[in-house]
């Protein structure tokens, strides 16, 4: 630790920070532009100038100075900052004088308005007129696609923006060109963004040069309503805010979360908001001489009562969607339980993930924070840039933070980082179960390896075996030690892991989604939000859901319920970190929260469930599964449990030679809501014409 004097105050600080960093510690306030925690310095904007004693007679950009470059005074004594002198006034607003000389000054038609560091600087730290008189400079704006907007007349040149999608995202498409007053910040070719991150430049963005796209000129930020919650796009549960006005969700920013993503979002995430207002079931259905006609609650109810009193427990079962909350499928269970029927399934892809082996073998254990400590890294069966965008943003900030190598067995696909091409199937993952292979000795001789394995190995009918040949290889490689477990399951769907803590599988005599998808199994099928499974004809199918996806289609009856903007809810991620999703709005029309539909059928079935509010079914909830109560904190698994799956390898079952498959191919339309979004179906033929484009090449 460094003895710094900022102001007067005297503090302690590693000798590795910069000086912006050091006041900041001290309690100054360093404004800026161009610097950001998480991306490189650039030293731009001049903003952050502070004075140093003893120093050069100017002021000092404090971003791009540390602390160690600082000499003590002639008697040793500890260096000393300036941050309100009269010097780091007047540099101050020169710069800002500066800054604004060129900028348009259109505030009151900017969306960026009441959000915009631009304008609080200067209000804090400029003058009150301007000695400009010439014609201010003109930039023609660019095209980046559906997302971002560009007014690049207010663009300050902090080159945010080129610093993310080069080291964050991966995907260098944005630059500078020209030199001076001529610099320009473009993308090449003036071609779409193709990253799927690419939304958080707006965020970066200090002034209103790069904006949101489909929210322009929608709402200003007073008027909104904020709501925490967090995603369920996918299984990272990324922290998000969603803001609301009246009864409609008009945008979703993202809040911060060290732990899980930063603070940064997909931008499915981001921009599926349109897919809420659309298709939306509002009322009950029910299938009549081959079509659905609108019915009221008490009929759709009957109609579902009828066919159940005619039906033995074994004909009746139930399968869980990807976006379903804990407290949902947990009704569920329980109403089919009264009904005499273990037929449930969380598992509509076919995944072969058995909680009875422990949690330690459907978890993502290194969890998301850990992939930072690990030294090596396996990927078995995924694609985590579509399947999970922010942890693999989290893989590649490892990966630039060292070296780091990353061997993959499956689909080749880019990561943005590179990788060793290891294989493409289970062959290549049984060789290095038994230490073969070039990859082998790199793992062994990392201290901290990671394997993760993904839809594309276990959403297979061998995925059992599969599963218990990773955790084999795991084990042989040192990755599941007493201080270190680097077995990871990446999970896609949001329900998955709640779905396997509480036991949203199969008992005794039941049958997984596959089979009871299967002609002539059940004559009464449960779907709650589970659009992703094609169901056998003859089967009479209760939908309940948000919007007119595929399960709806085929429904008998529709109960409508929910999205996740509009209950709250639990959902535990993929490293089993249970959240909470707070309620922003109201369901359209008749729609109701889920577990309130189960509960008002499970009156008129005659297997009254034992509560009345959300409370009570929490606490019935919690009483069963502890854990679950513990929000935002982590219940570690046991390394045993993957040490029991690696156990069963050789005994689990045959092994299909056949090559790991793609579980998504369009990382846009991946869910009913985001199928339902007209800017989704935009990006996605974007993405879709620029993988044409680039295989042309």
């Amino acid at each position: 630790m460094t003895k710094i004097v900022v102001d007067g105050t005297e503090v302690d600080v590693p000798a590795e920070y910069t000086l912006l960093q050091a006041c900041e510690a001290a309690g100054a306030e360093i404004p800026r532009f161009c610097f950001h925690e998480r991306l490189s310095i650039a030293g731009n904007c001049r903003m952050c100038l502070v004075e140093v004693k003893g120093g050069p007679p100017k002021p000092v950009a404090s971003c791009a100075m540390n602390v160690r470059d600082l000499r003590p005074g002639p008697n040793g004594e500890p260096p000393v900052m300036l941050t309100k002198s009269p010097m780091v006034k007047k540099a101050r607003e020169g710069v800002m004088e500066f800054l604004l000389i060129n900028h348009p000054l259109d505030c009151p038609i900017c969306d960026q308005g009441g959000e915009c560091d631009l304008q609080d600087q200067a209000m804090a730290y400029g003058v009150d007129s301007s000695r400009f008189q010439e014609n201010k400079r003109a930039v023609e704006d660019k095209y980046l696609g559906a997302l971002v907007k560009t007014s690049m007349n207010r663009c300050i040149q902090c080159t945010r923006c080129v610093r993310f999608v080069t080291e964050v995202a991966g995907v260098p498409e944005l630059g500078a060109i020209g030199r001076g007053e001529d610099m320009e910040i473009t993308s090449y070719l003036e071609h779409a963004l193709t990253s799927e991150l690419q939304g958080n430049v707006v965020d970066l963005c200090p002034v209103g040069a790069l904006t949101s796209k489909p929210y322009a000129f929608t709402a200003r930020p007073w008027e909104l309503t904020k709501t925490q919650s967090v995603d369920v796009m996918d299984a990272v549960g990324s922290a998000i805010r969603i803001d609301s006005r009246g009864r409609e969700v008009l945008r979703i920013l993202p809040r911060l979360n060290e732990d899980v993503n930063e603070e940064w979002i997909s931008d499915k995430t981001r921009h599926v908001v349109d897919g809420l207002r659309v298709q939306r079931l509002d009322r009950p259905y029910v299938r009549e001489n081959g079509k659905l006609r609108p019915a009221s609650w008490g009929e759709a109810f009957k109609a579902i009562a009828a066919k159940i009193d005619t039906t033995g427990p074994g004909r009746i079962g139930a399968i869980a969607g990807d976006l379903a909350s804990v407290e949902e499928m947990f009704a569920l269970k329980e109403l089919l339980s009264g009904l005499g029927s273990t037929s449930i399934d969380c598992r509509q892809d076919g995944a072969a993930l058995d909680p009875a082996l422990g949690r330690g073998t459907y978890l993502f254990n290194p969890t998301i924070a850990g992939i930072e400590q690990a030294d090596a890294l396996v990927i078995v069966g995924a694609d985590p840039r579509r399947e999970a965008a922010i942890l693999n943003a989290r893989i590649r900030k490892r990966w630039r933070m060292g070296p780091f190598a990353v061997g993959v067995i499956g689909p080749r696909v880019d990561l943005t980082y590179p990788y060793h091409y290891l294989g493409a199937g289970p062959e290549t993952l049984a060789d290095l179960a038994a230490g073969k292979g070039d990859f082998a000795p790199i793992l062994s001789a990392a201290e901290r390896p990671l394997l993760m394995l993904g839809a594309g190995a276990t959403a297979r009918p061998d995925g059992a075996a599969i599963a218990a040949l990773a955790a084999k290889a795991a084990v042989a490689s040192g990755a599941v030690t007493d201080t270190w477990n680097g077995f990871g399951v990446l999970h896609t769907a949001a329900s998955r892991v709640g779905g396997l803590d509480i036991g949203f599988v199969p008992g005794q005599g039941g049958l997984d989604a596959t089979k009871m998808a299967a002609f002539g199994t059940l004559d009464v099928l449960f779907l709650l939000g589970a659009d992703e499974i094609d169901i056998a004809p003859e089967t009479f199918v209760v939908y309940i859901g948000t919007h007119g996806d595929r399960g709806a289609h085929r429904a008998d009856v529709i109960l409508p319920g929910a999205a996740y903007t509009e209950k709250s809810g639990l959902f535990v991620n993929t490293e089993g970190r249970p959240q909470m999703s707070l309620r922003a709005a109201f369901p359209p029309g008749d729609a109701r929260e889920d577990w309130a539909i189960l509960r008002a059928l499970s009156d008129v079935l005659g297997r009254k469930l034992p509560w009345d509010s959300l409370a009570q079914l929490r606490a019935a909830l919690f009483k069963t599964h502890p854990h679950l109560q513990r929000l935002d904190r982590i219940t570690p698994a046991s390394g045993d449990d993957v040490q029991r799956l690696a156990s069963r390898s050789g005994a689990a079952g045959e092994i299909d030679p056949a090559p790991f498959a793609e579980t998504i191919t369009d990382f846009y339309l991946t869910n009913p809501i985001a199928r339902a979004s007209a800017l989704m179906a935009e990006c996605s033929a974007l993405a879709q014409g620029g993988a044409a484009l680039r295989a042309a090449e």
